[in-house]
């Protein structure tokens, strides 16, 4: 064994003084390491479907494994996986990327942070409405970038107003992150609502747009998804259109995402990946490409059944004493208002004074774990995530009440 005393000290870059880990996995992980410990806990702080990787997706993996498709790619990806992407943009969204305007991730994560590093020098300026994924701020950070964040209001529908995205645009803004359907809200925006932003756009062209599209396919009630870019085609040389296989086709663990935009900024991010991650895993992006290029039949059944599930918690938390919760539009995701319980006193006699207060009353007196909405650049709200099975919800909800009921 070394001598640690004679070891040299650490001295940690200052960069990683301004984020902080991510706050969604550490309730995962807490939720994981009480379960383990023997207690009774429903986790419901994880953006990940609880269902299984579809069958064609993972045979076409095993297939890929077999036919020996196991060493270096091009650092982009595949060609015939940029093929599919291209494909899939035409056919889902009306937009034409040639392949070389493709790149391929090692996750949706991946293709937001290379675009960052590739672009932020310090001073530039990334718009972000809040409530927002809780990477976006620490990934700009991360790359020289600052954050500038621009809260909605859940009387909003906690959507971005051309108001305030056009109060929010200086000088020195480069980038404008767009989420819908929204992580961690579920709010997605209508084709009007896209267009009426894209407009305040058209007049400032020296921003350029993010369009986060993960949630694409998880939609309700009829919706219509649209992405900037083929709203407004006068953005298209100035919006990288992300996307990924995590959500729709249930493949978090195989970390893909890919994105869609100018040639010269895909040139830039494949020249950060080649010096960074390389390549994505060769077998994940065969799975991906059977994702992309094979049936969609399957998203109605698991649209139907998240649909329902988002109709029983949000009613079950707004019976809940001081919660108010919106139906969201998409996603799997909602964001309750714990207003009503801030300044409230637990059976323990302990003040509620934030939202992260009541989530950990709802952790520590019920089992349940979600995440506190300050996590996401907004209170007092709290996240939870109905991609688990309705009876867990359900009981989720009841030790909710219960726990809400409680307090005086």
């Amino acid at each position: 064994m070394p001598d640690t005393a004679r070891l040299p000290d650490l001295r940690l870059a200052q960069r990683l003084d301004a984020i902080k880990p991510s706050p969604t996995m550490a309730v995962t992980a807490k939720a994981a390491a009480m379960k383990a410990a023997g207690q009774d806990v429903i986790g419901l702080g994880a953006g990940e479907p609880d269902f299984d990787t579809p069958d064609h997706v993972k045979q076409a993996a095993v297939d890929a494994i077999w036919a020996g498709r196991t060493k270096y790619t091009p650092a982009a990806g595949t060609p015939s996986l940029r093929q599919a992407i291209a494909d899939k943009f035409k056919r889902d969204n009306d937009l034409t990327y040639a392949p070389e305007q493709v790149i391929v991730n090692a996750g949706g994560k991946h293709t937001l942070f290379n675009a960052l590093i590739a672009t932020l020098d310090p001073g530039d300026e990334v718009v972000i409405p809040a409530p927002y994924w809780v990477s976006y701020p620490d990934m700009t950070l991360l790359a020289g970038g600052t954050p500038r964040i621009v809260e909605t209001r859940a009387e909003d529908g906690f959507k971005l107003t051309p108001g305030a995205l056009d109060a929010a645009i200086g000088p020195k803004t480069k980038w404008v992150v767009f989420n819908s359907p929204s992580n961690p809200t579920g709010a997605a925006y209508t084709r009007d609502e896209v267009a009426a932003l894209c407009a305040v756009l058209e007049r400032h062209p020296h921003v350029w747009v993010m369009s986060d599209d993960m949630y694409e396919h998880i939609v309700y009630d009829g919706f219509t998804f649209t992405t900037p870019a083929q709203v407004n085609p006068n953005l298209y040389d100035r919006t990288l259109t992300c996307n990924g296989v995590s959500k729709a086709f249930a493949m978090t663990g195989w970390r893909i995402g890919y994105a869609g935009g100018p040639e010269a900024l895909i040139k830039a991010m494949t020249k950060v990946q080649s010096q960074s991650t390389s390549n994505p895993c060769s077998i994940s992006q065969a799975a991906a490409e059977a994702a992309l290029n094979g049936p969609m039949d399957f998203l109605a059944q698991r649209n139907a059944a998240f649909r329902d599930r988002r109709d029983m918690v949000v009613r079950e938390l707004n019976a809940a004493e001081g919660l108010d919760c919106r139906t969201p539009e998409g996603a799997f995701y909602v964001f309750p208002s714990c207003a009503g319980l801030i300044g409230r006193t637990t059976p323990e006699g302990k003040r509620l004074d934030s939202d992260l207060d009541v989530v950990t009353y709802f952790l520590e007196s019920q089992g349940v774990a979600a995440v506190h909405g300050s996590a996401f650049g907004l209170s007092p709200f709290f996240r939870v995530s109905y991609a688990t099975d309705t009876d867990s919800l359900r009981e989720a909800c009841r030790r909710i009440q219960e726990a809400c009921g409680a307090l005086s």
